[in-house]
């Protein structure tokens, strides 16, 4: 019976991972394909055309906004979502929290390990984000975003310079070990 048991758990700790991440991205592409329902003519709607219509648009913007004639409309158009009071605020943090893992001014990509305290043997791991904190006065000082695991959220905390150090690592890889609460990536 304990055999059943252990093949039962082994069974389940295989399988509800795949299956978690399939049903996730059978939701997402259910969800993308509804946004744009194109129905084509003679036939109606085929599932996965809105799916592939997003796909385009989504490259074609990116290709858009490459493209040195149609950059500086987009950029306008930038400047001005940035100085509307309310949308400011979530289009800026959405922008920058896609900028800080995907754009070309990637924040965490400078994985390290900080000391908790001088006289402390407890460690963190985290992604430095910014070298000089001297606008505000602390000149001796480094910003650290420290991620949470099992989470997407994280504390920015500020650290002595002399209590970080570089890890010759791949960020994605200190990421997938945080996020995972230290059992993956190892």
């Amino acid at each position: 019976m304990k055999r059943l048991a252990n093949y039962f758990l082994n069974g389940l700790l295989f399988m509800v991972p795949i299956l978690v991440t399939l049903y996730v991205v059978y939701i997402l592409f259910v969800k993308i394909d509804g946004l744009l329902k194109i129905p084509l003519p003679g036939i109606g709607i085929i599932p996965g055309v809105g799916f592939l219509a997003t796909v385009i648009i989504i490259t074609l913007t990116g290709f858009l906004v490459s493209n040195f004639l149609t950059k500086k409309l987009l950029l306008l158009f930038d400047r001005l979502m940035s100085r509307l009071p309310l949308v400011k605020l979530l289009y800026g943090s959405i922008k920058d929290l896609l900028n800080a893992f995907a754009g070309e001014k990637k924040s965490f990509n400078r994985p390290v390990l900080v000391k908790l305290g001088s006289d402390s043997s407890a460690h963190v791991l985290g992604f430095i984000t910014c070298d000089s904190l001297g606008k505000f006065g602390l000149d001796e000082y480094i910003s650290v975003y420290i991620p949470q695991s099992y989470n997407f959220a994280g504390q920015l905390l500020v650290f002595p310079r002399d209590q970080v150090r570089p890890l010759d690592t791949a960020s994605a890889d200190l990421m997938t070990f945080i996020v995972s609460g230290g059992v993956a990536g190892v």
